[in-house]
């Protein structure tokens, strides 16, 4: 049993050892436990609350609205706020439910997601929690919003991923570890209201820019859809197309600079496909070469014919352009791939340097983010068939948005993929993987993808999915022109984005410095006249044992009645 005292180092067990106590619950703590303001004292969530109870497995959940609302870890946001854009429903089977008041923790779905901690308000009263997530009940005299805000701020400060368990799937923290070993600080009740005050008057004017920002970048967002848009259905080269018109024969003409459209869309993909079986015919007959055999009368049958495009419901392209699938795109019938799985390539494989292996967060939307990881030389060439080199175009297969695609860079093989990414080795004499890039990344495409997604949980595609996919195929002096043109508007909002990304990041320093002084003490003086927190401390203990022994008497008087 632990005595509390107004110090993390005056916590002391009955052998009287309080140093090892100090030093492990302190480790990575952002707060000075050890010379808190004088009227304010260490405490853990044990002390204050009188319930710390996880969620529930919730099974089968949809947006349909059948049941009640369900919050999940993405419902609360990184400012410590509910977020209700994405909300599913669930059939509820028991009673834990969140009331106004009661605190919202993320406890585990990944180490840097696990503290975020949200107040839950009227608006949410009575929904579902998922057991991902742990509700706090606090006793009474206390600010609850104080609580929540310090707790999110812990996070914020990347203390909870020092406080993990790490199990084989993913990291977490127990109700108990979050009830017994995670300081507070607490200071007097009147001086959490005026913390609280003071913080949503700072936070008015920053909310208010952060709201500013993330508007511009969502007209972004929308921007690039709609330049990837015009560039896959032909309308960022309407006048280039007037200057380069076609010949009645539909063999290009000389324009402007002596600039010519040799062939139409059709023309290129009839000429590439026959050119690709042509390649598959004299490999073939190569290697009956090769054992001594003559090819048998029907050898040519065994072509494998690759995935013709599904037109009838596509939309009309501008003359001279075709629709053609992935796989027709591709260079031959092994060029599409996605990544080993199960035990041939697991975390326990990963290497500190070597070959790279290239996961889902290396996916951006139309961008490579370099998130590393490595497998040692030996393991990659075991998978060396899964392998990506530069200008492949690498797809995400799982996930919220798809399809997510980006182009392999320089430099970063030799590598692989990994399970649910896959890799598309264009021929780039019919389609530049630009353009393919910019054709899985927009909406259109996402739209027609998406009626193909089935089942309930993460949406995902599979390889069939994608060799599928119908993509526009313009001359490739055409694709060369929509390319230009997608590169300088794209890097004009990268470097928009990249702006707006720096003062989100600039208003979110500022608001953990704030809170950091909100919680040491230092944001509002502190009153000599409040009531010390070990005094509103000792209050809740005797409420509790009150209440403890009221129960008690309850128990004997109906065991009595009972007899």
């Amino acid at each position: 049993m632990l005595a509390q005292g107004n110090a993390l180092g005056d916590l002391i067990d009955e052998s009287g050892i309080s140093r090892v106590i100090d030093k492990q619950l302190s480790l990575h703590h952002p707060l000075n436990l050890d010379a808190p303001p004088t009227s304010w004292t260490v405490v853990f969530l044990n002390q204050i609350a009188f319930a710390v109870q996880p969620g529930f497995a919730s099974g089968k959940h949809n947006l349909e609205g059948t049941g009640i609302p369900h919050l999940r870890p993405m419902n609360i946001d990184r400012e410590g706020k509910i977020d209700l854009a994405v909300v599913k429903s669930v059939v509820v089977k028991n009673d834990i439910q969140l009331e106004n008041g009661d605190i919202l923790f993320n406890n585990t779905n990944g180490a840097e997601l696990i503290g975020k901690t949200a107040l839950i308000s009227s608006r949410e009263h009575g929904f579902a929690f998922s057991n991902h997530m742990t509700k706090i009940c606090l006793e009474d005299h206390l600010s609850k919003s104080f609580l929540a805000k310090q707790i999110h701020f812990l996070w914020m400060s990347g203390y909870f991923k020092y406080r993990c368990t790490h199990h084989v799937n993913q990291a977490s923290i127990s109700s108990k570890i979050l009830a017994d070993t995670v300081p507070l600080l607490l200071p007097p009740i009147r001086e959490q209201t005026r913390v609280v005050e003071k913080l949503e008057e700072l936070f008015s004017d920053l909310d208010a820019g952060v709201a500013e920002l993330k508007a511009a970048q969502k007209k972004l967002a929308q921007y690039r859809q709609s330049l990837l848009k015009a560039a896959v259905e032909g309308a960022l080269t309407t006048k280039w197309r007037a200057k380069h018109p076609l010949s009645p024969g539909g063999r290009g003409v000389r324009g402007e600079g002596n600039k010519v459209r040799e062939e139409t869309g059709a023309q290129l993909l009839e000429r590439i496909l026959i050119e690709r079986r042509r390649r598959w015919e004299e490999k073939q007959l190569a290697k009956f070469k090769e054992q001594g055999k003559t090819p048998p009368k029907d050898w040519r049958d065994k072509y494998p014919e690759p995935v013709k495009p599904k037109t009838a419901d596509l939309p009309e392209l501008p003359e001279g352009w075709v629709w053609a699938s992935v796989d027709q795109c591709a260079i031959d019938e092994y060029a599409i791939t996605d990544g080993p799985f199960g035990s041939n390539l697991k975390s326990s494989h990963y290497t500190e340097s070597g070959p790279r292996v290239i996961r889902l967060q290396n996916i951006g939307d139309g961008v490579f983010v370099d998130a590393r990881a490595h497998i040692s030389d030996e393991h990659y060439h075991l998978l060396k068939k899964h392998a990506i080199v530069e200008n492949d175009v690498v797809v995400s297969m799982l996930g919220e948005i798809l399809p997510r695609a980006c182009i392999v860079p320089s430099n970063i093989a030799p590598a692989i993929v990994k399970a649910d990414c896959a890799r598309v080795r264009l021929n780039h004499g019919l389609l530049l993987p630009e353009l393919l890039n910019a054709c899985l990344n927009s909406q259109p495409t996402r739209e027609r993808v998406g009626g193909l997604i089935k089942g309930i949980g993460r949406p995902r595609i599979n390889l069939s999915h994608l060799r599928a996919i119908c993509v526009p195929i313009p001359s490739l002096e055409e694709q060369h022109e929509i390319v230009q043109i997608i590169s300088v508007g794209l890097e004009a909002i990268t470097q928009q984005i990249d702006t707006i990304g720096l003062g989100l990041r600039q208003s979110s320093a500022q608001r953990q410095n704030i809170l950091k002084a909100a919680f040491s003490g230092q944001l509002v003086p502190q009153d000599p006249n409040d009531e010390p927190a070990s005094i509103l401390l000792e209050r809740i203990r005797a409420e509790r044992a009150a209440r403890a022994n009221e129960s008690k008497q309850r128990s004997g008087r109906r065991k009595a009645k009972g007899a």
